[in-house]
């Protein structure tokens, strides 16, 4: 199941506001004993821009972090699972520093962004 995170940007009305990664993770972890939001297909990509776009017309926080290990870029899920789908934007992700990720509620495609951005976000669970 997938549950919108974050107040202020109308996802959860608790009043809290939109939060820099690092929150929401320890969000849905102790609230929901979930993870911010992994994607494994086409569909489930459409089906979280969908639910997003209901609520916010920023672009939210999803799992995705990109970090450089052993002098390779690579891209894994925050809830661990594998790394079979990416529907990355032109020049993404970025491969200057390490980045989280948003999936745009205009186009559905991801970016990398800096984590510490004040962004609404999804939780699965």
């Amino acid at each position: 199941e997938v549950r919108a995170g974050s107040g202020g940007c109308r996802w959860v009305p608790v009043g809290a506001r939109c939060q820099a990664v690092p929150i929401p993770q320890a969000y849905c972890r102790d609230v929901y004993r979930g993870n911010l939001t992994s994607v494994h297909s086409t569909s489930r990509n459409e089906d979280l821009q969908k639910l997003a776009r209901t609520y916010t017309r920023l672009a939210v926080w999803i799992g995705a972090v990109t970090k450089c290990r052993g002098g390779q870029w690579e891209s894994h899920w925050e809830d661990s699972s594998p790394w079979n789908y990416a529907n990355w934007a032109p020049a993404n992700p970025n491969h200057i520093v390490n980045t989280c990720t948003t999936l745009s509620t205009q186009d559905g495609l991801w970016r990398s962004r800096i984590c510490f951005q004040l962004r609404p976000f999804i939780c699965q669970y």
